[in-house]
């Protein structure tokens, strides 16, 4: 398959996927073409596609591949790209950027607000959509970016800016007057990246997996105790905010059984099983809310700079619980998918694939 690949799933069945080749686009004038180099693959990615008519995530990559039609969608990666082709001053053919890309070998994006940051798209379809998804960081001026930790920066960046701001969020809350936080899916790497940021703030916090999972969230030592779904009745009964990362009606149930009214907090974070949980929470917590607080009260600069800071001491740790699982071409990217789709990839293994 040449470098003009591009991988789709089926929106009604995410098990179904094509590989279909195409021709290399061109940029027209104000347009930048980016190759894309390497990319991983997370569970996060899934959420993407799950999510994607009511989330609009099907709609930053639309179109879809020469010769199918519009039941298939591009599902949105996290990785590295590289300038190929530039008709915008200021940004030079080799520039190596950071962002949200294609499962395809080349993006084209028309940048704005270009500085030494990097840039945003503005392409006309993207407009509308959540500003933090149209940003490419530059690695030359990225204050997280080190270039021996691209690998944890693909897989973890997006999940730990979520759990950072989440983290932010319920600090800034006053732990909602919870003395106990309760993280479900607390295999997964946005919740123990979120518990990594809680731990020893104040309220204990309870990581909730699978039986299967126990002794491996319980190794991470992020969290103050670990418990199996079947085990929530052991649960201590006090003022407790529930962070839901699995989705699962049975846990929020139980949790509520448990609990009453000492669940003081109910907060819908994303979904890890694939069932919509969004209803049946309190609320819904989304990252770029609380970051456009914090732009506010931080500075866009400010901001980055806690990021870093704070992504550095995660990163120091994190390298010690990952396994990474490489791969090369389009082809090993769609098993990749399916394997993390199917639940066949292990809560200590990330999946990263060079192009």
């Amino acid at each position: 398959m040449s470098d003009t690949w591009t991988f789709a799933v089926a929106r009604e069945d995410l098990g179904r996927t094509a590989l279909v080749d195409g021709a290399t686009p061109e940029p027209g004038a104000g347009e930048v073409l980016l190759r894309v180099d390497r990319v991983g693959l997370t569970a996060n990615n899934v959420t993407y596609a799950v999510l994607g008519e009511s989330m609009r995530y099907w709609q930053f990559f639309p179109g879809g591949p020469r010769g199918l039609g519009p039941e298939w969608g591009l599902p949105p990666l996290w990785g590295f790209a590289d300038v190929i082709e530039s008709q915008v001053p200021g940004i030079e053919p080799g520039l190596r950027v950071y962002g949200y890309l294609p499962p395809a070998g080349h993006l084209v994006v028309r940048p704005e607000r270009v500085d030494a940051a990097g840039f945003r798209d503005g392409s006309a379809h993207r407009a509308e959509l959540p500003s933090p998804y149209n940003a490419y960081r530059s690695t030359g001026s990225d204050a997280a970016y080190r270039a021996d930790q691209e690998d944890l920066l693909i897989l973890y960046r997006p999940l730990f800016f979520t759990s950072f701001m989440l983290a932010d969020q319920v600090a800034d809350n006053d732990f909602y007057g919870a003395r106990q936080l309760v993280l479900s899916s607390a295999s997964s790497k946005t919740a123990y990246a979120a518990a990594f940021e809680l731990h020893g703030r104040g309220p204990r916090v309870v990581g909730l997996t699978s039986p299967g999972n126990v002794s491996f969230t319980r190794s991470l030592g992020c969290y103050d105790d670990v418990l199996s779904y079947d085990d929530i009745d052991n649960l201590d009964a006090v003022p407790t905010a529930y962070l839901d990362l699995s989705g699962a009606p049975a846990t929020r149930a139980a949790l509520r059984q448990r609990l009453g009214d000492l669940l003081v907090r109910d907060i819908a974070v994303g979904l890890t099983n694939q069932v919509p949980n969004a209803d049946a929470a309190g609320e819904v917590f989304f990252a770029p809310v609380q970051m456009r607080k914090r732009s506010r009260d931080w500075g866009r600069d400010g901001l980055d700079q806690r990021f870093a800071v704070a992504w550095q001491r995660f990163a120091a740790v994190v390298g010690e619980w990952l396994t990474v699982r490489a791969g090369n071409g389009p082809e090993d990217l769609r098993q990749a998918w399916l394997d993390v789709y199917h639940g066949r990839t292990p809560p200590q293994e990330g999946q990263i694939i060079q192009f």
